[in-house]
């Protein structure tokens, strides 16, 4: 499954100044369970501020190896004050710079919210987002054929800011079929992909304070100068569909399709 997808990757980069990248690290969940050696659970009910209305477990219902993919499996249940569970995992590697890749089948549904996205290893420069944020993929499943890409950073909240592609369409159902998304980051800037089509770019060459609150940083690139780790998981409902009101039960019974499958990741330095 990698190496159709390596090959157009080697195409794209012969010429370039890449072409000396070497895979560093890889997943393609082929064990029969999840690699601890890998990945840690994040567990319960934290939205970080967010509001989102899951409960994260380690259940297998809910996040498992099956046919060569990590599944995120989101349920319709009641568990401790929630309605829904879902799965989340943290890489226990981080790495400063190079191409990250993950090719994942998206799910569809009403407030559902899945993500592929990398967080600072050690937060350096302070509480979120000072210590930067890198969000690779997020879509909302009502529009499966559009997602964004966004980094964070600027300040400890509020005093943050933020760089975005905005919803990108893709006039492609991306709960349907395998898609490879991935960034490039260098000490300059955050390139963006969509099955090897560059669709975005973040400059981080600059001062990235926002210009409000204390300034956390003391030259260019920070806080994207440090190791981040991978995220997976898929959330349901909170303040990134608006203030409300959020997805019930009954509605979420209609969802087409509510897990989201990740056949591979990896990281080329």
């Amino acid at each position: 499954m990698i190496y159709f997808f390596w090959f157009i990757f080697a195409a794209v980069i012969v010429d370039s100044s890449y072409a000396d990248w070497h895979l560093v690290w890889q997943d393609e969940f082929d064990g029969e369970e999840l690699n601890l050696n890998y990945w840690n659970y994040q567990l319960g009910g934290i939205n970080f501020g967010s509001h989102e209305i899951e409960y994260y477990t380690n259940r297998t219902k809910n996040i498992r190896i099956e046919n060569g993919h990590l599944v995120i499996d989101v349920q319709i249940e009641k568990y401790d004050s929630y309605n829904f569970t879902s799965g989340r995992i943290h890489g226990k590697q981080a790495w400063t710079y190079g191409r990250f890749e993950a090719r994942a089948c998206l799910p569809s549904g009403h407030q559902l919210w899945p993500a592929i996205w990398m967080m600072p290893h050690h937060s350096k420069y302070g509480g979120w987002a000072a210590s930067g944020e890198i969000d690779i993929m997020e879509n909302k499943g009502d529009h499966p054929a559009i997602f964004e890409s966004t980094i964070h950073y600027g300040g400890k909240r509020p005093y943050n800011t933020h760089t975005a592609s905005g919803p990108r369409n893709f006039h492609n159902d991306l709960s349907k079929d395998f898609h490879l998304y991935a960034i490039e980051w260098d000490p300059k800037e955050i390139r963006f992909f969509l099955d090897n089509n560059h669709f975005f770019t973040a400059n981080i060459d600059r001062m990235m304070w926002s210009g409000k609150g204390p300034n956390p940083y003391t030259r260019k690139g920070q806080p994207f100068d440090q190791p981040f780790h991978w995220i997976l998981n898929v959330a349901i409902g909170g303040t990134y569909f608006g203030p409300g009101p959020y997805v019930t039960p009954e509605q979420a019974k209609y969802w087409p399709k509510s897990t989201m499958e990740i056949d591979y990741l990896l990281v080329y330095q």
